[in-house]
């Protein structure tokens, strides 16, 4: 089969789109971004290719009875195998470097701490992957690091051994192992793996073992082949393919956008590291944009800064906004001052959602002016990028473009973070089927 990828390597996720010969988008696939970027290309491909497998899996089993809930459970399952096998493979690296001569007097019972921590987590890790569990991230990274800091700290107290070796161990191999792409012939064995522990646990389904293992086999053997690869984003430049592959993220965005939305007039995409204001006419081909400056104030870097100053998950930030009975004035959303204005109004004793509120607004009549500066905003207006998940972002921008501009349009896509992406990948198609 012949497929067509577009990459958007943002600055702090790498995100990948796969569509067939019919545009049809048939994966996706998210990554943390890293400084090494054909890592992290590799990895988002990788996983757009996986989801493209469920995509073909869930045609292949039709309109049966519970197939619904079996692709989700051979999903949650899947993901839960190569969890474990990711861990394992941390816990040997994490091995590994104990043979390190400064660590020649400690090792046995660093060893022993790292193998208590690990077979905790093995233990933990089936419920992390239940039906209903609440995962704050969905990257290997996150979830082990998470899990690793509190077992791992509980179990140097207990047995006398340093914590902070533990962690110097950790933080060398979780980057050797965020390195590594596994083989497509391990990825089937995860998936044919996942697929029978789902058939154990869900009932009702019309569907025999013998079936359902017959199809994802059958899955499986198709070759995605890749036919055309785009790149984009914010680190486009060192991506792992030639110059004739590369597409600016403007022009990416703008068709993504409009691919999402055929109305599309204006878009606003929010990243980790800059904001742009996109006009496109009715084919999704630019016809005017603004960017800000080099500055990363009002972007995704500067809300996790924020998130870490007030010891808070990322996610968090637009709930906790949500609840403000006023939007406190921010004076400036320099990321360098961000901290100390922060700190500053806690210790006054105003609210931290006050606070917050007030942030997200000041964010959001940044882009205000970006939008004007492009051209204002025309109907139908998308809002694309990572931000575009933040709820207290979305409702002053809501509130925002029906003051200055009426009642609008306003598209926001849950898949609204692959939008450079899926753009990236149509310009592939097109350059191969035009």
């Amino acid at each position: 089969m012949r497929t067509f990828i577009g990459i958007d390597l943002g600055s702090t996720t790498t995100k990948a789109v796969l569509m067939d010969e019919n545009a049809k988008v048939l994966g996706r696939g998210i990554t943390n971004s890293r400084s090494n970027y054909d890592v992290a290309a590799r990895v988002s491909k990788q996983e757009a290719k996986i989801s493209a497998r469920f995509t073909l899996f869930n045609q292949a089993l039709g309109t049966k009875g519970g197939a619904d809930r079996l692709l989700a459970d051979l999903e949650r399952n899947f993901r839960l195998e190569q969890f474990l096998s990711e861990l394992t493979q941390l816990e040997e690296t994490c091995e590994a470097y104990l043979d390190q001569p400064r660590f020649k007097d400690s090792k046995s019972a660093l060893r022993e701490a790292l193998a208590a921590t690990f077979r905790k987590i093995e233990v933990e890790a089936p419920q992390i992957y239940a039906p209903d569990a609440e995962r704050k991230s969905d990257f290997f990274r996150d979830i082990a690091g998470s899990r690793f800091m509190n077992i791992a700290e509980a179990v140097c107290k207990q047995s006398g051994t340093s914590f902070e070796s533990m962690l110097n161990i950790y933080d060398k191999s979780i980057i050797d192992i965020e390195s590594l792409v596994s083989p497509d012939e391990t990825v089937s064995k995860q998936l044919l793996s996942g697929l029978s522990r789902a058939l154990r646990e869900v009932a009702g389904v019309e569907v025999s073992e013998a079936d359902a293992q017959a199809a994802l086999t059958r899955v499986l053997d198709i070759e995605l082949e890749e036919t055309y690869v785009v790149g984009t984003g914010y680190g486009r430049v060192r991506l792992p393919f030639p110059k004739e592959h590369i597409r600016s993220e403007i022009l990416c965005h703008g068709l993504g956008a409009h691919m999402m939305f055929p109305g599309t007039r204006t878009v606003l995409d929010i990243g980790g590291q800059d904001t742009k204001g996109i006009q496109v006419d009715e084919t999704g081909i630019v016809v005017n944009f603004q960017m800000n400056d080099r500055c990363a104030a009002g972007c995704g870097r500067y809300l996790g800064y924020i998130a870490d100053e007030m010891k808070i998950g990322l996610h968090e930030l637009g709930p906790i906004a949500m609840k403000a009975t006023k939007a406190t004035r921010i004076n400036s959303t320099c990321t360098v001052f961000a901290g100390a204005e922060l700190r500053g109004r806690l210790a006054l004793g105003e609210s931290q959602a006050d606070i917050l509120a007030g942030l997200h607004r000041a964010i959001m009549l940044r882009a205000m002016s970006i939008l004007s500066r492009s051209g204002g905003v025309s109907n139908e207006f998308t809002f694309t990028g990572g931000v575009a998940k933040n709820e207290s972002a979305v409702n002053e921008l809501r509130h925002l473009i029906k003051d200055n501009y009426g009642d609008l349009t306003i598209n926001i896509s849950d898949e609204s973070i692959y939008t450079g992406a899926l753009g990236g990948s149509e310009f592939a198609r097109r350059t191969v089927m035009n």
